[in-house]
């Protein structure tokens, strides 16, 4: 991805209180790039698209979305994004063309396109026939593709999404996506958070952040390569649970954790592991069924980094 910078963050810090919600967040996001926030609720990526959409003063740092510094110019950074939280935005007392009209009228939308970007919007949502249609009486799936025609009425070169998808139908999500998709081929910046591990894989490049803090960030591919500390093993056993209790104390197993009906384990020498983890778990009556390496998913990088910090916590306090 070699196009021009679209959002650079330097430090930045959100505090309230004594709390540190954002703790030194650096990165930088391009033009057309799928840029993708990775983390568990509470690790702070919501905190961090509410100041780069200009709705939250940072405490320190800097940010630019757009060209604009988001502290000093935030109006003029809000002209230059599309912005759709968890909820969608949407009023649902209103019809759909009645939403859309609103969002137009906030957006400064010009009249003369106003009748072909509302036509655009409902065919996009997949709403044609259903203008005149409650807002509330919409699925949950055509709700949110019409909060995201809402959200760039008014074409902006950045999008932020924050959990778009957030109770939505696998469907409607993979939908949501090819959508997204569309409007980075045409050059849009997203930038969307996610905890949702499966849509990490849609996107250019991610950042990890955990307790306020980026921990690893990389394409996919870099950081399944790059983030683990040693060879991922699946292991089907049987009992799963005392099998699990018995490779957490294993010599040379950094980490287990329940895959599906399965065992991932994160161990240091493979060849070694190999030759000592089946009869290890054979001795304490297990069962041991596959016993192989396998590619890591972005759920266990994720799993492996943050295991990490946490033990990095601990060693420091």
């Amino acid at each position: 991805m070699n196009g021009e910078p679209s959002v650079v963050v330097e430090e930045l810090v959100k505090r309230f209180g004594d709390f540190t919600a954002v703790d030194h967040v650096s990165f930088t996001a391009r033009r057309g790039e799928i840029f993708g926030f990775l983390g568990p609720n509470g690790a702070g990526k919501s905190t961090t698209i509410r100041m780069l959409c200009g709705l939250l003063k940072p405490t320190a740092g800097r940010a630019l979305v757009a060209g604009y510094d988001v502290a000093r110019r935030p109006e003029i950074v809000r002209q230059n994004i599309g912005y759709m939280s968890q909820k969608f935005s949407l009023y649902n007392d209103l019809r759909v063309v009645e939403n859309l009209r609103f969002f137009a009228a906030m957006y400064q939308v010009p009249r003369d396109i106003l009748p072909e970007r509302i036509s655009w919007a409902v065919e996009m949502a997949g709403l044609r026939g259903r203008e005149t249609a409650l807002t509330g009486t919409l699925p949950t799936g055509w709700k949110q593709r019409l909060a995201l025609g809402c959200a760039v009425l008014h074409r902006p070169p950045i999008l932020f999404l924050d959990e778009p998808t957030s109770g939505v139908d696998p469907i409607s999500r993979r939908q949501f996506w090819d959508l997204i998709h569309q409007m980075a081929a045409d050059g849009v910046t997203v930038f969307v958070t996610t905890h949702y591990m499966d849509e990490a894989e849609y996107c250019n490049r991610l950042v990890l952040i955990y307790r306020g803090r980026i921990v690893a960030q990389g394409t996919p591919a870099e950081l399944k390569r790059g983030a683990m500390k040693g060879k991922l093993f699946l292991a089907e056993c049987d009992p799963l649970g005392p099998a699990l209790e018995l490779l957490r104390k294993a010599p040379g197993v950094l980490d287990a954790a329940v895959f599906g009906n399965a065992l991932h384990l994160m161990v240091g020498e493979e060849e070694t592991q190999l030759q000592t983890l089946r009869p290890y778990l054979a001795g304490q009556g297990i069962r041991v069924g596959r016993l192989e390496p396998i590619r890591p998913s972005l759920e266990d990088v994720f799993v492996a980094v943050t295991t990490g910090e946490n033990e990095a916590g601990k060693q420091g306090s």
